[in-house]
């Protein structure tokens, strides 16, 4: 079972200078990508971050990780596929579980990690343009309001504001 996992360990990381290393930084590079936009819808239509969502309300795992397959899905198969022609070419058989793991660290984390991140981004900007707003229509109604208001009443003829 050790000589198994030192095995596993080394396969694992001797995809870094390996053969086809390029998929490496591709694969995330994609998925990154694929994430930024969908925080980015998320965020515009006020849904949560993904990933807490998944933690804090275990009803909608089924929806979210539906979503997260949806977005990251065909770059994890590609990662997949890429990582089994890796594995024909240079370790001249196809481990499963190693192909998994890699698939899954090169197109699933970072899609979560990226999403969440974009999703909080864009939601800041949102909030901070928000009160940017908010304080710029008082400011509007502060400036409307020193000036007289013009009435219709026969007993002020000159059509100012009486206080009372």
């Amino acid at each position: 079972m050790e000589e198994t996992l030192r095995q596993a360990w080394d396969n694992l990381f001797g995809r870094v200078d390996g053969p086809m290393s390029f998929r490496l930084i591709i694969q995330p590079v994609v998925a990154t990508f694929l994430a930024i936009r969908a925080g980015w819808t998320d965020a515009r239509e006020g849904r949560p971050i993904f990933f807490w969502t998944l933690a804090r309300d275990p009803i909608q795992t089924r929806v979210m990780l539906r979503n997260l397959w949806r977005i990251a899905g065909k770059v994890f198969l590609v990662a997949l596929v890429l990582d089994a022609i890796y594995q024909i070419i240079v370790l001249h058989w196809i481990y499963p579980v190693q192909a998994l793991i890699v698939a899954t660290l090169l197109a699933l984390v970072p899609c979560m990690v990226v999403r969440a991140i974009g999703n909080r981004i864009v939601s800041m900007a949102h909030r901070r343009q928000s009160a940017e707003n908010k304080e710029a229509s008082r400011a509007d109604s502060t400036d409307k309001s020193s000036e007289p208001e013009i009435t219709h009443h026969h007993d002020n003829p000159v059509g100012l504001r009486e206080d009372k």
